[in-house]
């Protein structure tokens, strides 16, 4: 799940594994597996770098409890 922030500025959680794309037009705009678009504040390269750190710390997780 990462945190996204609306044009409102609450926050809302997304879980990263439904996202299908992610794209600048010129607002961020994030389509889900189901059709869903969510426009966020932050850029397309901030929610990269927060799906690779999420993504980061399951795998980290994994690891531990090996």
């Amino acid at each position: 799940m990462i945190r996204l922030t609306r044009f409102n500025g609450s926050v809302f959680v997304l879980n990263c594994e439904l996202i299908e794309t992610v794209e600048a037009t010129p607002d961020t705009v994030i389509s889900t597996i189901h059709g869903k678009k969510y426009t966020c504040l932050e850029s397309v390269d901030r929610v990269i770098d927060e799906i690779v750190e999420y993504k980061g710390k399951i795998r980290l997780a994994g690891r531990l409890h090996q």
